[in-house]
């Protein structure tokens, strides 16, 4: 089945909600609430998703939505799965790493991804059976994406997100156990370490107390690119609350360093 048409309004959807975020990064007056997960809400969050479950009432009105801001549960048959803003608290602080994520899930499993990180001028999408890809600005010419090659842990480059996350977790021991067997250990955070390993700069990500829409449209991208997306404890797709996102080559490897 083709998922092309799919992914081209995963797309346009991504690059709608980079129009309607820039307008708020960095605004004086942006509003900031917290929620009761203790986690931060602006009104760009919001607006944002708002906006992205407009358009897919219009074009894709049959399917379902689940969002960060305005919910829904997990559904069989087609599914939108949007973070309007992945990133939220560096949104609020200016810091440009963040970015919206829009993806299609059939029966749970991820099937299109499109990520827009406009502040940091890139984007990147994927599809079952389309590849992986990514451009520096919209419109800019698409790259392929592709997994590294690294096969050893020793030569490996891992970014595991927050300490204070796996500390929560109870997985502090782990952490450093795989840290001391890499080569170099990063924190690049959010959606971007997951694309970085899309993209062959990294060879591992993983972290911590994540929701689904964190996780849904970095699947296929990843998958795409010749990864492999699981949680920490191994289960396929977004639904875990974890993530581990390695070229393929290292997985079984982690997640043997970080099983208990």
């Amino acid at each position: 089945m083709s998922y092309a048409d799919d992914l081209r309004l995963a797309r346009d959807l991504a690059d709608m909600a980079s129009v309607v975020a820039m307008d708020r990064f960095r605004a004086q007056d942006l509003r900031v609430e917290t929620k009761p997960d203790r986690t931060p809400v602006t009104d760009a969050d919001q607006a944002v998703e708002q906006a992205l479950r407009a358009a897919l009432q219009e074009s894709r009105s049959d399917d379902a939505i689940l969002g960060e801001e305005y919910g829904g549960d997990r559904a069989s048959g087609r599914q939108w799965i949007v973070d309007p803003i992945d990133g939220t608290a560096n949104f609020l602080r200016g810091v440009p790493v963040w970015g919206t994520l829009v993806a299609l899930a059939v029966d749970g499993r991820p099937v299109v991804g499109a990520v827009a990180a406009p502040a940091l001028g890139r984007q990147w999408w994927g599809a079952e059976g389309e590849g992986a890809w990514t451009a520096d600005r919209i419109g800019g010419t698409p790259r392929r994406l592709a997994v590294s090659g690294v096969r050893e842990l020793t030569d490996a480059s891992f970014s595991y997100n927050s300490l204070k996350g796996w500390q929560e977790e109870g997985r502090t021991e782990e952490l450093l156990r795989l840290a001391d067997c890499v080569w170099r250990t990063r924190a690049y955070g959010e959606f971007w370490s997951y694309l970085l390993v899309a993209e062959g700069a990294l060879d591992v990500a993983a972290e911590f107390d994540l929701k689904p829409y964190d996780m849904a449209a970095l699947v296929p991208i990843v998958e795409e690119a010749g990864g492999r997306f699981t949680s920490v404890d191994g289960s396929p797709g977004p639904w875990h609350g974890s993530a581990l996102a390695t070229n393929s080559h290292l997985h079984d490897q982690v997640l043997t360093m970080l099983g208990r």
